[in-house]
């Protein structure tokens, strides 16, 4: 049991680390793509798109079978809930520091699993439902860190956060009462449905204005990585899902703020200030114990 507590522990911090760096991309890829909405939009679907083509080629490879069941509703549902959190979470990133933005998400994307996880397999113990406090404030301390690009939030920035985070609650739930469908369909099945729900949107955003030509190439550097970043995070993801509890892997996966930090420090020369530091400190400690 330690060891597969271990490997789940492990996994889910992998996936952290893919989905720190595809948000790092995707709030750099919106940011060179024009910072609306529509935009916005576009770029989820190219980076989508381009992961639907990877997971594709790789069911092919398997040759995988149709799938069936109430899990592909779940995964049809982590798509669509997906796609609509990652739009407004990009939008976000791309208009400021990432910063409180970051925080909320993931405190948000913590908090849903872990209360559906309780309710589905029990109260976790007191040194892990500790160890989850704990992290909610790591992520806190890590993004929320007072920084110059931080500050001046506006409300609206804040609702497409808040949004993001109960977003990517739901995803995370979906992908693991996907996961009977194994660690690649889930994505695929996702990643067709993110597609589909976001063309419509676009052309309706965009019904009567002209493209600006190569407007759909904007960012494509940026899509490319979160296309690889991205969906290796979200198979990561269920692969900890499938081998421990879902609290343990959602609330050491919504670590990743700590990623999109790092990497805005060493791309963007943002400072990692006192506080974030602290708070990958706390980050640690909760991740000791919670995998006790």
């Amino acid at each position: 049991m330690g060891l597969e507590i271990h490997n789940n522990a492990l996994i889910a911090l992998a996936a952290a680390a893919s989905w720190g760096g595809g948000d790092f991309s995707g709030g750099m890829g919106v940011k060179a793509a024009g910072g609306r909405m529509s935009e916005a939009i576009r770029f989820v679907i190219l980076a989508h798109a381009i992961s639907l083509c990877i997971v594709l080629g790789i069911l092919l490879g398997q040759h995988a079978g149709l799938p069936h069941g109430a899990a592909v509703v779940w995964a049809m549902v982590g798509g669509a809930t997906g796609a609509l959190g990652v739009v407004a979470f990009y939008m976000a990133l791309s208009r400021g520091g990432m910063g409180a933005s970051a925080a909320v998400s993931g405190l948000l994307a913590a908090a849903i699993p872990a209360v559906v996880s309780s309710a589905m397999e029990g109260a976790p113990g007191g040194m892990r439902l500790a160890g989850f406090v704990l992290a909610g404030g790591a992520i806190w301390l890590i993004a929320a860190g007072d920084s110059p690009e931080s500050r001046g939030e506006s409300s609206r920035t804040m609702g497409l956060s808040i949004f993001a985070g109960v977003a990517f609650g739901i995803y995370f739930v979906a992908l693991k009462m996907a996961s009977p469908l194994g660690l690649v369909m889930p994505m695929a099945i996702a990643r067709a449905t993110s597609v589909t729900l976001c063309v419509p949107l676009l052309l309706v955003l965009r019904r009567g204005k002209k493209e600006a030509p190569g407007s759909w190439l904007a960012g494509w550097k940026w899509a490319c990585g979160v296309a690889l970043l991205d969906t290796a995070g979200n198979v990561l993801f269920i692969a900890a899902t499938r081998l421990g509890r879902l609290d343990v892997a959602s609330v050491l996966a919504s670590l990743y703020p700590a990623g999109t930090i790092l990497l805005a420090a060493w791309y963007l020369k943002e400072r990692p200030t006192g506080r974030q530091a602290a708070g990958m400190v706390a980050a640690l400690a909760a991740v000791v114990m919670i995998t006790l």
